[in-house]
């Protein structure tokens, strides 16, 4: 099993952490976005139907 030779420093976990938090903002962001264009869509659909 791989094990850390040395302890990592504060600073580079919070940069790490910080990246990953932006990834993962960017990621819903963007998922929201294409829900509410999908939802959109969806409606106007529905709009024409009736």
């Amino acid at each position: 099993m791989a094990v850390p030779k040395k302890r990592t420093s504060k600073t580079k976990k919070n940069i790490r952490k910080t990246m990953w938090k932006k990834k993962a903002s960017e990621a819903s962001r963007k998922a929201y976005s294409l829900a509410v264009v999908v939802l959109k869509r969806a409606e106007e659909k529905q709009e024409k139907a009736n």
